[in-house]
């Protein structure tokens, strides 16, 4: 084996590891943030700022299923076969600096630091726009990459889309803004259909597009179904349907419905 080989080899072990205690540290973070163990847990910060585009609390379950994800994710890339793949050596960097992103969104937020807070969810929402890009580019390698990386990235990033939306209303508030009142409501109608317009291209144009989808449809029921003004609770169910007729259109006209549907 050359010196070039033997660098690269350990950088692959090095990086797999790195994800895979990161994995582990984000769900211990999550777990001690989400109680309140530091800080304020993170239901109670919001709930001290409330907004039209609140959800309710239910709808903050999904992050079970992208931090299983995410570690199942983990572990596959850390298995021998898989360290020297190129689709790890282009993402697996990435999803490193999204799981120290994500604790540092946790933390400042149970801090009550909502604009340190709202920076580190907008950089993690960055963060995994550039792997749901790179993973488009090409297809999955099997049936377990396409469950525990693409769809894992795909949830993970339309679940961040629209978190990124509530934090940055949440902030606003923070600022001194209304969080409730005819105002309040216009503006969330307003972001609503901005919402709508965004996630709708991401879709038609995206791969893995069902579990994009199915993490942006999770967090507008969520609003739609949380006691909110019927005028936002409408905004909030047209970009739903949005949603579910971009996702339809892709899958049936792409060239490889497969890989659009599940990367």
């Amino acid at each position: 084996m050359t010196v070039t080989s033997q660098r690269s080899a350990l950088t692959d072990t090095v990086r797999s590891a790195v994800v895979a205690l990161l994995a582990v540290a984000q769900i211990v973070v999550s777990g001690v943030g989400g109680i309140g163990g530091v800080g304020d847990s993170v239901g109670d910060v919001a709930r001290d700022y409330p907004t039209p585009l609140l959800a309710a609390g239910w709808a903050f379950a999904i992050w079970g299923p992208i931090y299983l994800g995410f570690l199942a994710y983990a572990v596959y890339q850390l298995l021998p076969a898989q360290r020297r793949r190129a689709v790890h050596r282009e993402t697996g960097w990435w999803l490193a600096a999204s799981a120290v992103l994500n604790m540092g969104w946790i933390l400042s937020f149970g801090a009550r630091w909502l604009p340190l807070a709202e920076v580190m969810l907008v950089g993690l929402l960055a963060v995994l726009a550039v792997v749901f890009g790179r993973l488009s580019r090409t297809p999955a390698s099997g049936v377990v990459e396409r469950i525990v990386l693409r769809g894992t990235v795909a949830l993970y990033t339309g679940w961040v889309s629209l978190a990124t939306v509530l934090g940055t209303a949440a902030t606003g508030v923070w600022a001194g803004l209304p969080g409730d009142g005819a105002l309040a409501t216009v503006a969330g109608v307003v972001v609503l259909v901005a919402t709508a317009a965004i996630v709708g291209w991401v879709l038609i144009s995206g791969t893995a597009v069902v579990g994009y989808a199915a993490a942006v449809v999770w967090g507008l029921a969520g609003i739609a179904l949380n006691d909110r003004p019927g005028a936002v609770a409408a905004a909030a169910v047209l970009a739903i349907v949005v949603a579910l007729a971009a996702t339809a259109r892709r899958v049936s006209t792409a060239g490889n419905p497969k890989r659009a549907a599940w990367g």
